[in-house]
């Protein structure tokens, strides 16, 4: 048997160590980079340079306070789409809260530059996320800083890549040919998008659709940090390039991932509880009380610190 000498198993381990070490870099630049390449992807600017509503642009840097409205788009061919998911985000590293508000898709408000009034999410089918965003704007009386736009069909790739997502059904249903038992629901890709969708048979109309579409994100959040989502980080960069617009950066990107995580850990959920279905012109329309409008306009200008 040949032994080797204690100065060399040292030499030997410490080498084991470097090439370790070594890998573990490479592995993490290449991350890096596919990071960025997937967020180049993403990366689709506004033509307008800021809000109406805020003087200063947000510095991301200076971990200002900011908000992004999330869209869902279900485009079809020969069909400009419409956001039947409007989610708008506000963020306060400060505080570290996150305010979370859902936006019914019938909500009867102005058309920001069309002089009328019609449901909310036909201003992306009219003029796209600009005026999708100014339309916002106009009701809840903020700044729009950034948005996110998710293809909600292309969205069961990214389910899919992560192998699926956990959701917490409150009760029984049967929607685009599946069958949703109440209970704790392991669902992919198709599955996690009739989930979201369903509101006709839900006691709770599109409140209750509201809610599966933010469990829906919130479990894609959460299964996307974890350890076997960042052996798969490739296909899974790759779908998000495809599915998802944006015009945060790379770099506000990384910020927000660095100074304002904590906010994450605090998320209240807001919602327009007050309305009424009503029929306009033989037209559904979901009008929301002035009062309830101004109430949660409070809210979100106390977390933007306007």
């Amino acid at each position: 048997m040949k032994w080797i000498k204690e100065g060399s198993w040292m030499n030997w381990t410490l080498g084991l160590f470097a090439v370790l070490i070594l890998a573990g870099t490479v592995g993490l630049v290449m991350v890096y980079f596919s990071i960025y390449s997937a967020t180049k992807d993403m990366h689709v600017p506004l033509e307008r340079e800021g809000s109406t509503k805020r003087e200063e642009v947000v510095q991301t840097e200076e971990k200002d306070p900011f908000s992004v409205l999330i869209l869902g788009i279900d485009e079809r061919k020969e069909d400009a789409g419409r956001s039947d998911t409007m989610i708008v985000l506000t963020v306060n590293p400060s505080t570290e809260s996150t305010k979370l508000l859902s936006i019914p898709r019938d909500t009867y408000v102005e058309i920001a530059g069309y002089g009328k009034k019609d449901k909310i999410n036909h201003a992306y089918a009219y003029g796209g996320v600009e005026l999708a965003m100014e339309s916002v704007e106009e009701l809840l009386d903020i700044p729009l800083d950034y948005y996110i736009k998710v293809n909600m069909e292309g969205f069961e790739d990214v389910i899919d890549v992560l192998g699926g997502v956990v959701v917490s059904n409150p009760f029984s249903f049967e929607a685009g040919g599946f069958r949703f038992p109440e209970g704790e629901l392991i669902l992919n890709g198709k599955q996690a998008l009739s989930f979201s969708r369903m509101r006709q048979d839900d006691p709770d109309g599109d409140f209750g659709r509201q809610e599966r579409q933010r469990n829906i994100i919130e479990a894609v959040i959460s299964e996307g940090t974890t350890v076997s989502t960042f052996l798969n980080y490739g296909d899974l960069l790759e779908s998000l390039g495809e599915n998802i617009k944006t015009n945060l950066t790379f770099d506000q990107l990384m910020d927000i991932q660095n100074d304002y995580r904590q906010a994450a850990d605090n998320v209240d959920h807001l919602q327009f509880d007050e309305g009424t279905n009503e029929y306009i012109g033989g037209v559904y329309y979901y009008v929301i009380p002035d009062d309830d409008i101004a109430a949660v306009q409070k809210i979100l200008q106390s977390e933007l610190e306007l």
